[in-house]
């Protein structure tokens, strides 16, 4: 009975990290069997991240339109809006120049790959204009559709100041939201109880084709990238959210585990969102806060993705006897941290990013072929960093908005 009473109580962090240590365990075992792991396990986990995609679209539209009408002014929403970019912006620079200092420090130790007979197809990049374009909807459905968060959070955006506009007339309007948003988050919380399965069987099928991967001739590269994600997070994350945020680190990432596990099996910021939120609500981050910065972060907050390009470009300059001058360094820091706007939250987006980054320094595009095949290992990491970023971010600014009203409420008195 005391044990029954023990598992009912294991929280849901705790079961998604058994979850991912038993699918490590499997996939070990079934390196041999990696076929089977794939077309018989891996569906499972396709479902699961299917139905936490269904849910994103809805929670991102109605959370972001009930935040930006809790806040009944706009000048409010911009407040928020210019100190979320600025951080995020901030945050991958440094990430960016975290990834140039370790990979330069692991150069000599990074394996000579033979570059000959490479071949890799850059999806092709698109131009800023371009993106500015694609961030405004042509159509009310398409977003949805096609899970456009961007386009998305500007419709959210411009229905919500509509909202507060019109005023008492569209009361209506603000109850059936509030209703609609709590309808989806309760479909959320019921998907997310089954994480654990989706966890082990996203998990397992990686490890069991990758496994072999790990301590190959890429080890060394993957290992200079983890680095970066741990020092970033704990340098970077634990002193902005120390400072600005007024959180423990230690508490911080506590709090975070559920979500950074989740986002290690998935590897998709987008799918993390809905177990993001929840996480940054109960670490203190006001609900109307996280529900404007958390859907943004999840589409332009690259942290990880930058240390990968920070990483990879070194490695892949090496391998073709290149050393990159101070120039084309810091054009690699621009370039990733423009680069990341407009970036989709979803796996192998990093993919397209790197090619830019690669074609910005003169770079061979056909390096990417040397990690392209452990991607998914790299992409695992740089996902946990840049959900973590934006939780961070939702802490930050919820603390500086309280401060911010008090101040204004003491002035007033």
């Amino acid at each position: 009975m005391e044990n029954a009473k023990k598992t009912k109580k294991l929280s849901l962090a705790g079961q998604i990290f058994i979850a991912m240590v038993l699918a490590i365990i499997a996939g070990l075992l079934m390196q041999n069997a990696a076929d089977f792991a794939t077309n018989y396990i891996k569906p499972f986990g396709t479902i699961f991240l299917n139905l936490i995609k269904f849910i994103v679209c809805p929670i991102v539209l109605l959370s972001i339109m009930n935040g930006i009408i809790s806040m009944k002014d706009i000048r409010k929403v911009g407040a928020i809006g210019w100190k979320t970019v600025v951080y995020y912006l901030c945050t991958t620079a440094f990430a960016i120049t975290f990834g140039l200092i370790i990979g330069n420090l692991f150069k000599g130790m990074f394996p000579v790959v033979a570059t000959t007979d490479l071949v890799y197809e850059a999806a092709e990049a698109t131009s800023f204009m371009d993106t500015l374009v694609n961030i405004f909807p042509s159509n009310f459905i398409a977003p949805l559709v096609n899970a456009s968060m961007l386009q998305i959070i500007v419709m959210a955006i411009l229905i919500g100041f509509a909202v507060i506009l019109v005023g008492e007339k569209a009361s209506s309007v603000v109850t059936a939201t509030e209703h609609l948003n709590e309808v989806f988050m309760k479909i959320m919380e019921l998907i997310l109880k089954l994480s654990p399965i989706g966890v082990f069987c996203l998990l397992c099928p990686v490890i069991a084709s990758n496994g072999a991967a790990i301590i190959g001739s890429l080890a060394m590269v993957l290992l200079a990238a983890y680095i970066c994600y741990a020092l970033h997070a704990i340098v970077i994350y634990s002193l902005a959210v120390r400072t600005m945020g007024g959180l423990s680190p230690l508490k911080f990432f506590k709090g975070m585990l559920p979500a950074m596990i989740f986002a290690f099996s998935s590897a998709s910021s987008v799918g993390t969102l809905p177990l993001n939120l929840d996480c940054s609500e109960k670490l203190g981050a006001d609900r109307e806060v996280a529900s404007f910065v958390l859907p943004l972060g999840a589409t332009i907050n690259m942290d990880g993705t930058a240390i990968y390009m920070g990483v990879c470009s070194i490695f892949i300059a090496s391998c073709y006897g290149i050393d990159l001058t101070l120039t084309q360094m810091i054009t690699i820091i621009l370039t990733a941290t423009l680069a990341s706007i407009g970036t989709a939250g979803v796996p192998g987006a990093g993919m397209v990013m790197l090619a830019m980054v690669l074609t910005s320094v003169g770079l061979p595009v056909d390096g990417i072929a040397l990690v392209a095949g452990v991607d998914r290992l790299f992409d695992m990491g740089r996902t946990v960093l840049n959900i973590t970023g934006d939780a961070s971010c939702a802490i930050i600014v919820s603390n500086l908005e309280t401060k911010r009203e008090a101040k204004k409420a003491r002035q007033a008195q």
